[in-house]
């Protein structure tokens, strides 16, 4: 079932030898901040592995709980396969990700940091279920979600990079504050492609956030705005069932009209900055800051 989500195989288990793409980001930053300490990148594969297992078990369950039929351009495994399965293969993920951490030198430090960064992403997740229809909707809480879901295993990533690395507990704080906003800043552009992106290069359905009436970011952002576009899109997500795409278009028009998605786009560019500040702190190796710099500012600069 896992091979199916991450599109090693078809449903008749054939090798594709076409696959739709992943970004790696986590993977990537936990072998970037193992350099950035002066580590061997290999001394990171772990890690790296880890991360990307979790991050795949949380897309797994994310699917399910949104109801989005489809992740990476490819049919979602709940809806290709049916709900216990995209459940128990995003658990398998989870324990192999610990287990892939028990393999590995000074697991005593960082399964610690893998289950507490675990913790934090459910946390976020659930709080995100809360926010759906306007419940609880309000720009701190899209930000404890965003925090939570995101800025939660990319601290992970880079903290266990260093801790591989062999950096001391002061040097890896710092790549963890690294990786904690550069993910909400990650987020935030996430959330942003959410409403304005194509389906094509986001890989979801267009517009599948405000269908479902969820509060991301921008929409948080303009319903805390006190105009009637912010109480005509509050009227909006108050309705019972999802919105049709006339619904949708009239909704994300509200959005941009009252600067729901500049703001979300502002709030990216500091935490890059803030992200950027704590990796400067940590006395990185050159090469492998200007990587991450480099990583970060692609992050945020995503077609939107």
């Amino acid at each position: 079932m896992a091979g199916l989500h991450f599109g090693w195989w078809t449903d008749e288990g054939e090798a594709l030898t076409s696959r739709a793409a992943s970004k790696s980001v986590r993977p990537a930053l936990a072998l970037l901040a193992c350099q950035a300490v002066a580590g061997d990148q290999q001394a990171a594969r772990g890690p790296a592995t880890a991360v990307e297992l979790v991050h795949n078990a949380s897309l797994l369950h994310d699917d399910l709980i949104d109801r989005d039929r489809l992740r990476r351009g490819r049919p979602a495994l709940w809806a290709a396969k049916g709900d216990p399965a995209a459940l128990l293969a995003g658990d398998a993920l989870f324990f192999a990700a610990v287990q892939t951490l028990t393999d590995v030198p000074d697991a005593d430090r960082t399964v610690p940091v893998l289950l507490a960064a675990v913790q934090v992403l459910i946390e976020g997740e659930y709080l995100d279920t809360l926010m759906k229809a306007g419940t609880e909707a309000s720009e701190d809480r899209a930000m404890t979600v965003a925090a939570g879901k995101t800025g939660a295993l990319l601290a992970c990533a880079c903290e266990l990079g260093a801790i591989a690395g062999g950096a001391q507990p002061a040097r890896a704080k710092r790549l963890r504050l690294f990786g904690h906003h550069l993910g909400i800043a990650f987020q935030c552009v996430d959330d942003v492609l959410g409403l304005w992106g194509e389906s094509a290069d986001t890989g979801k359905p267009t517009l599948s956030d405000l269908r479902s009436r969820k509060v991301t970011l921008p929409v948080a952002a303009a319903m805390a705005s006190n105009t009637p576009q912010a109480q005509a899109l509050r009227a909006l997500y108050r309705q019972d069932s999802p919105l049709g795409a006339e619904e949708c278009q009239h909704g994300r028009k509200l959005i941009d009209q009252v600067g729901g998605k500049e703001a979300t786009l502002r709030r990216a560019r500091r935490h890059t900055s803030h992200a950027l500040y704590h990796l400067a702190q940590s006395g990185p190796e050159p090469a492998a800051a200007a990587d991450l710099t480099a990583l970060a500012n692609m992050l945020i600069s995503r077609d939107h």
